[in-house]
Parts: structure tokens; C-alpha cells; sequence
């Protein structure tokens, strides 16, 4: 017997399964190849750009805005302070400099001058003197050469190394034992009654007059330059902090206006006190500089002034007496293209440029103590060429005793040494008086702005904490 499985068969009324239908689909394109690198997202932004970012976002809310006008105005008031502070240093040392190292050195340098000048003024009336040479005489030789000396030492250490006025001094200190030599051999054949002793003098005096003397004068003008400078430097006007003093004052001004406005407070007590320190400051600024320029003016013009042109009397002094003592000693050996006496032709020079600068120094002079030695001196001049003219006739007419007793001196005659020694005296008189002056004024000027630069500086640190306390005061506000 066979059995049928049990379900192996359809069940009645249904045929076989079929398949579920699935549309036809189209193929995909295949993905392109690959042509370079894949494309790079959105480029980083750098931390100095998100920080713009963020500043631009903080200015559209009023505590952001308030830390931006608290940042500006310390800042602002931290410069202003830092500027004055560096421009009045540099104002302070430059008047410093005028009066403890240009202004001395220009007068060690006319000294220098003054030195080598009676020097060779000595050595010539020594020489008139012949073998009775006076120990004075000497002595103020020697005394002459040794002030020149250590003019120079003192003008090298204080000059810059390489410039034009170390040259100089090197060049002095070079000629210096020359002339010397020049004048010991002159001396040695003088008093051995040798002729051979004047034709060493003149060519002494040469190297003097056209060597040595115009070296020293472009050490005392380079000086002098040195001098000019310091002064350009501490009287310049300090624009930029006072430019920015200005600035300054003026912002924290909008600030506090800006304050009231917006919480109808009349003061914030911080941004008042930044206003004061900044005040205080800018007056101090434009009043000590004002009285220090005005001092360091007067210093100039009543003092440098009146020295340079005293200076320059005392020179056309000197080289008015070795010329008149030369005129003696050449006899007439060298002569102008005129055919007069060349020494004494230079003396007529130097004694026409003495009067100018006494009648200059005359209508300089603003007291009576800086008159009363000048006019001695043109007194004292003009007796000298009085004194000067008769020796010359005495010469001219053959008398040369009669001459020379007139111009060093015997128990007879009034020499011209006398009336050249009273307008040195009363020229040096009228010289101590004018660099007192000075003094005076360059040291009132200088003070003026002694304690400006820390003052600036301490106030400025000051006025930058009030702003920033009195912005810090607001912000609290909205905490």
C-alpha cells in the first residue's frame, strides 16, 4: 500500500507561485575617475581675524563698547605720558650738555686761543728786551705754553675720536714743541747779540700766525658749532607731546560727555581724575618748557653772545701787541706789496677789529657791570694807539731806543705794554661777569625741566588707572 505525502501536492483552485515583478531599471553610469585631489573645505579663519570678529561683536553692545573706549583711553594716556617723558629727557640732557660740557668747552677752546696768542706776545717782548729778559717776562711765557697745553689735554679727552676737532688737536699738539723750539733758539742767539736770533722769531711767529693760530680758532668755531647744537636741541618745541597731550585731553572729554548722556551722571570719578592727571601734565609740559626755552635764550643771547664777541676782542688784542713788538724786531725786514712795514700794517688790522668788537660788545652788554670793563678797555685803546703812534715816529725817524722805550717801557716813557695790559685786565673782568650770567640763565632754564620726564611719566600711570577704574565703574553695572 502506498501513501501520498501530506501537502506534496498544490491545494485545489491554486497554481504554482509565481515570481514578483520588478521593473526594468537602467544601468548607473559608473563614477568618474578621479582627476586630482578632493576639494578642500572652507579656509580657517586666523586667531587675529576671530579676534576681529569678536571685536566687531562686542561693539554692538554697550559693556563691549565700554571696554573699547577703556582700553583707547589708557592707552592714550600712557603715550601721552611716555612721549613727554622721552622728549623733555632729551630736552633736559641737551641743556645738561650746554651748560656743564659745549658751553665750557668752547671757552676752554678760546682759552687754548688766548694761551698760544700771548704766548707768542710774550716771547716777543722778551725778545725786545734782549739779554735783560724781565723774570715776568719769562714766567708769563712759560706760563702760556703750559695753559695751552693743558687745553688741549682736556679738549682731546673731551672730544669725539676721529672728528675734525681731535684732528685739530693733534695737529696743536704736534706744533706746539716746534714753535717752542723755534722761540728757545731765537732767545739763545738774542742774548749772544747774533741777528740770526730775530730771523727765528719772525719765522716762530710765521708758524704761529699762519699755522697754529688759525687751528686753534677752527677748534674754538667747531666748539662753538657743538655749542649751537645743544642749544637747537633743548629749545625745540616738543610738538608731538603736545599734539598728543592734546588728543588725550580731548577724548576723555567725548568719554565723560558720552557718560552723561547715557546715565545722566554729571561725573565719573575715575575719567575726572584721568582728565586731571592729563591736565596737570600738558600745563607742565607747555609752561616748564616755555621758561626753560626762554631762559636758554637769554643764556644765549646775554651770555654765549657777549662772551664770543669778548673773545674776540681779547684775540685782536693779543695779536695787536705781537705784531706791534714784531715791528720792532724786523726793523722793517718785511714789507706789505705797499711797501709798508708788514707788522705794523697787521697791527692797524687788528686794532680796527679790537675797536668793532668793543664797540659790539659795548651795546651788547645789558648792566652796568658788564659795561662799566668794556668801556675801561676802549679808554685804555685808545691811549694805546696814541702810545703806538709815537713810537712809530720815534722809529721813523731813525731813534729806535726812543721807540722801543715807548713800547716796553723805561723810567722816561709810558710804555704801550701798560695800555695793553689794562684791556686785557678789564676784558677778562667783563668775561668772568658774562659767563656768570650765563650761568645763571642755563641753570634756571635747565631747572625748569628738571622733574618733568618722572613727573610725566608717574602721572601718566596715574591718569591710565583712573580711566580704567572709572570705565571698570560702569561695566559693573551690568553684571
Amino acid at each position: 500500500m502506498t501513501y501520498t505525502s501530506k501537502g506534496s501536492a498544490a491545494p485545489p483552485g491554486q497554481g504554482a507561485p509565481t515570481a514578483l515583478a520588478v521593473p526594468p531599471q537602467a544601468a548607473r553610469p559608473a563614477p568618474p575617475a578621479a582627476s586630482g585631489p578632493p576639494e578642500a573645505g572652507p579656509p580657517r579663519r586666523t586667531a587675529f581675524m576671530e579676534g576681529v570678529d569678536e571685536l566687531r561683536a562686542s561693539a554692538t553692545t554697550e559693556p563691549g563698547r565700554l571696554r573699547i573706549i577703556g582700553a583707547a583711553l589708557a592707552l592714550l594716556v600712557v603715550a601721552f605720558g611716555a612721549v613727554t617723558a622721552w622728549q623733555m629727557s632729551d630736552r633736559s640732557a641737551a641743556a645738561d650738555d650746554v651748560l656743564h660740557s659745549s658751553q665750557p668747552l668752547s671757552a676752554a677752546a678760546a682759552d687754548v686761543y688766548r694761551a698760544l696768542a700771548d704766548a707768542n706776545t710774550a716771547a716777543s717782548s722778551g725778545f725786545l728786551a734782549g739779554g735783560q729778559e724781565t723774570p715776568a717776562s719769562r714766567t708769563r711765557y712759560e706760563k702760556d705754553i703750559r695753559d695751552a697745553a693743558d687745553g688741549l689735554a682736556g679738549a682731546a679727552t673731551a672730544s669725539d675720536p676721529g672728528s675734525s676737532s681731535a684732528r685739530t688737536i693733534a695737529e696743536l699738539n704736534k706744533l706746539l714743541p716746534e714753535y717752542k723750539g723755534l722761540v728757545e733758539r731765537a732767545r739763545a742767539n738774542n742774548r749772544q747779540g747774533y741777528p740770526l736770533g730775530g730771523a727765528y722769531l719772525r719765522y716762530a711767529n710765521q708758524k704761529m700766525q699762519e699755522e697754529m693760530l688759525p687751528r686753534a680758532e677752527r677748534l674754538y668755531k667747531n666748539e662753538n658749532r657743538r655749542l649751537s647744537d645743544d642749544y637747537d636741541s633743548a629749545v625745540v618745541y616738543p610738538w608731538a607731546a603736545i599734539g598728543l597731550g592734546v588728543l588725550t585731553l580731548g577724548t576723555l572729554v567725548w568719554a565723560q560727555r558720552r557718560n552723561y548722556h547715557r546715565t545722566n551722571r554729571v561725573l565719573n570719578r575715575g575719567l575726572v581724575a584721568a582728565s586731571a592727571a592729563s591736565t596737570v601734565v600738558l600745563l607742565w609740559l607747555v609752561v616748564g618748557h616755555a621758561v626753560a626755552r626762554s631762559e636758554l635764550l637769554a643764556s644765549y643771547n646775554d651770555g654765549v653772545v657777549s662772551v664770543n664777541v669778548l673773545n674776540d676782542a681779547r684775540i685782536a688784542s693779543l695779536k695787536a701787541r705781537g705784531n706791534e713788538n714784531l715791528t720792532l724786531v724786523s726793523r722793517g725786514a718785511e714789507t706789505t706789496e705797499s711797501g709798508d712795514d708788514k707788522f705794523d700794517s697787521d697791527f692797524k688790522g687788528d686794532m680796527k677789529e679790537l675797536s668793532t668788537s668793543l664797540a659790539k660788545a659795548e651795546d651788547i652788554a645789558d648792566d652796568s657791570s658788564g659795561e662799566r670793563p668794556v668801556k675801561a678797555a676802549t679808554g685804555n685803546m685808545k691811549v694805546w694807539l696814541e702810545r703806538h703812534q709815537e713810537a712809530r715816529e720815534a722809529d721813523n725817524d731813525g731813534d729806535y731806543q726812543a721807540a722801543l722805550s715807548k713800547v716796553i717801557g723805561s723810567e722816561d716813557d709810558k710804555p704801550t705794554w701798560e695800555c695793553f695790559d689794562s684791556v686785557v685786565k678789564n676784558l677778562e673782568k667783563a668775561l668772568g661777569h658774562e659767563q656768570n650770567e650765563f650761568k645763571l640763565a642755563a641753570s634756571s632754564g635747565r631747572d625748569a625741566l628738571s622733574g618733568l620726564p618722572v613727573g610725566a611719566a608717574l602721572l601718566a600711570v596715574l591718569g591710565a588707572s583712573g580711566a580704567v577704574l572709572g570705565i571698570g565703574r560702569r561695566l559693573s553695572e551690568y553684571r
